[in-house]
């Protein structure tokens, strides 16, 4: 079925919170699949014309020794059907800032594209209320013969704004993307960092109602990264809506107040971006790291949990299995305990507490404890790595993850929302 907009402009001072201002339901989109059968090579134009003119001098009795001789009775490429999405169905809130994560694959860009108006579904329906800005690739909508300054102006009358409102916003949207020297350039030659930074500027400043944001803004800089991520934060808390797809979860987490999981064209789960980060992070992790030694390289072979029944009042306990393929001295093992979205908490390894890894070739194991009441009922994402004298031979993150449950004793027991991450023993004085 069609995409179905709704163009009437959103007063945003006006509308309640609670307007939903995209609706999606029983959506899906399919590809067709062309796949060329065993030993067939790709074929030009010139190939086709040559094997038509064959075909005519040979006659039929040519399909009749080739099929006699075990050949293809039809030949050619086959076909299928590919599902990108399928039966996705949700509502977004006007103001609301929505989180869209999941692999590679997953479908998030195809969803972005159709609620883009740049492809059509081939199933279910669409609703959008208010004009929408869509940044989902490097230059989206920048024509590369012109130049920056063309650019905005173009860009922004595509978004439906008058002239007078482009202008109103020029110098405030020159000064974001820091492009000033090249404003009268051609963007051509633009590198994809000041690509992304005009681009973003004109999306995020010409006040559309909808914000569309790809992982694109993964080309910019550190620096204009967090200041994009606080254009957003304001361009949110004004009342307009914002779609997020990225695989930086922190980004994620500290930007959307709900977030969607894709798997395979499917919705697999919708709540609170802290929950969705951690059922996600959980699935990409697996319960635990196995893999044969092989190389000449000092290698983390495996890292297990030694109890399913993990609580915040017992000791956690990771088994760590490594390989040396020769005698090497001062190789030094760590395990490091991170958040769902990659920060680390705190590392160890046996040289912290007095003991020599080994240095003898063949494979080793080791046992890392932490101690009861240091976690809370947190999920947390083990890394494991093995390197000498600062040089990495082999760093696994996710190597596993785990979620301890709160314990019925210990000294914060009562406490389920406690914030932070771990326990800390610290020590008060009382000086009264």
């Amino acid at each position: 079925m069609a995409l179905v907009p709704v163009n009437e402009k959103l007063s945003v001072t006006k509308a309640t919170v609670s307007e939903i201002v995209i609706s999606v339901k029983g959506l899906g989109k399919k590809y067709r699949i062309r796949h060329q059968q065993q030993g067939m090579r790709y074929k030009a134009l010139r190939d086709v014309l040559t094997d038509k003119a064959r075909s005519v001098v040979r006659g039929p009795w040519s399909a009749v020794r080739s099929l006699w001789s075990g050949g293809p009775v039809v030949r050619g490429p086959s076909t299928e059907d590919f599902w990108a999405l399928k039966d996705v169905s949700f509502e977004v809130h006007q103001g609301e800032t929505l989180g869209i994560i999941g692999r590679n694959g997953a479908g998030k860009s195809t969803l972005l594209k159709i609620l883009s108006r740049i492809t059509e579904p081939t199933e279910g329906r669409v609703r959008i209320k208010g004009r929408v800005a869509s940044l989902l690739e490097v230059g989206t909508g920048f024509h590369p013969e012109l130049t920056g300054r063309e650019n905005v102006f173009l860009n922004g009358a595509i978004l439906g704004m008058q002239r007078t409102e482009i202008r109103q916003k020029f110098d405030e949207i020159v000064a974001f993307a820091e492009v000033e020297k090249f404003l009268d350039t051609p963007v051509k030659r633009y590198s994809s960092g000041m690509y992304v930074r005009l681009a973003f500027a004109v999306a995020a400043h010409l006040e559309p109602e909808i914000l569309v944001v790809d992982e694109v803004l993964a080309v910019g800089d550190a620096e204009f990264q967090k200041k994009s991520l606080g254009k957003m934060q304001e361009v949110s808390r004004g009342g307009r809506t914002v779609l997020f797809v990225s695989h930086n979860m922190l980004a994620v987490q500290k930007l959307c107040s709900r977030v969607i999981l894709l798997d395979s064209g499917h919705i697999q789960a919708s709540g609170s971006a802290s929950e969705i980060v951690a059922e996600y992070i959980a699935i990409k992790a697996g319960v635990a790291y196995s893999r044969p030694p092989k190389g000449n390289a000092p290698q983390i072979t495996a890292a297990s949990l030694l109890t399913d029944a993990l609580r915040t009042d017992a000791p956690v306990e990771i088994m760590i299995e490594w390989f040396l393929p020769e005698n090497m001295r001062n190789v030094k093992v760590g395990v490091g305990l991170n958040t769902p979205d990659g920060q680390r908490i705190f590392d160890c390894g046996p040289e912290d507490i007095g003991l020599k890894t080994p240095d003898t070739k063949g494979s080793h194991k080791g046992l890392f404890r932490v101690p009861p009441n240091t976690l809370l009922a947190r999920h947390y994402v083990v890394s494991v790595g093995i390197w000498k004298d600062g040089v990495s031979f082999d760093h696994v993150i996710p190597a596993l993850t785990f979620a301890p449950q709160a314990g019925p004793s210990g000294p914060y027991a009562h406490e389920a929302t406690r914030d932070g991450l771990v326990h800390a023993k610290c020590e008060w004085l009382d000086l009264s």
